[in-house]
């Protein structure tokens, strides 16, 4: 008997889901910074570096530490034609506090617009052990799902005894871990605490990006939904997680897994 996935993809194929470019959707980084000149992108690429309780200063192309040039490279390379926007929320002092991290997503969502939030880094749990702190960073999630911008956050890297906030704020987003697959375009959907997705763990740009880490997984997934938004941009969170699900069913049957 066809499956109600057998139907939907008779309508809707992957190789058709997924042949967007990214065109048209503009993709937050809230990182380190991106270094401009570093990369190849088909739009200028802009931003603001942020600072606790200090208004948002000029961003000049420029980097705080590596780690964002490579996350903002993986999402090129996967959807080349989404326009970047660099929040660096790091800066000179090297360190970000969670005020910082809910400064720069209401920034995104209110200035820039954009359709995609990637969060590359995580909270630490010891940093949300006061109760109006772990509020406040997941009302601006929550607030994110309902202005119909996609959220992606990286689970921790099998750390045995914390969690990484935001990740596990898991409804309202999507969660994801880091996993090594043959095709970078290949992801998995594997719930396990509240973390649902894997993407390829590995980068192309950087000193550290060949080590598998969540920090390039998350940008695996977010160029894979900016390539579906450029499609159909008008597709909520949830339809998103929904359509990523049954691309992930799709791939399994066709590789004779359960």
């Amino acid at each position: 008997m066809p499956s109600v996935f057998d139907e939907i993809f008779e309508r809707f194929t992957p190789e058709r889901l997924l042949g967007g470019t990214g065109e048209g959707v503009s993709v937050a980084i809230v990182d380190s910074g991106v270094e401009r000149s570093a990369l190849a992108s088909a739009h200028p690429i802009e931003g603001a570096i942020f600072h606790e309780n200090q208004s948002p200063k000029p961003y000049l192309g420029h980097q705080s530490a590596p780690h964002g040039t490579t996350v903002a490279d993986i999402v090129l390379r996967i959807a080349p034609n989404v326009r970047l926007y660099s929040a660096d929320v790091f800066g000179p002092a090297g360190t970000c506090e969670v005020e910082t991290v809910v400064a720069a997503i209401r920034h995104a969502l209110d200035v820039w617009k954009v359709k995609v939030i990637n969060l590359s880094l995580g909270v630490p749990e010891h940093k949300l052990q006061q109760l109006p702190r772990r509020q406040l960073l997941q009302r601006t999630i929550e607030e994110a799902y309902y202005r119909d911008v996609l959220v992606f956050a990286a689970a921790h890297n099998d750390h045995p005894l914390t969690r990484s906030y935001p990740a596990a704020f898991a409804p309202p987003l999507v969660s994801v871990d880091k996993a090594l697959f043959e095709d970078p375009m290949q992801f998995a959907y594997k719930l396990r605490e509240h973390v649902e997705f894997q993407a390829h763990g590995k980068g192309y740009l950087g000193p550290f990006a060949r080590e598998p880490a969540t920090s390039w997984a998350t940008p695996h997934l977010a160029g894979i939904a900016a390539r579906i938004l450029s499609l159909k941009p008008d597709l909520k969170p949830f339809e998103i997680k929904t359509i990523l699900y049954w691309l992930f069913r799709a791939g399994s049957t066709k590789r004779g897994s359960p």
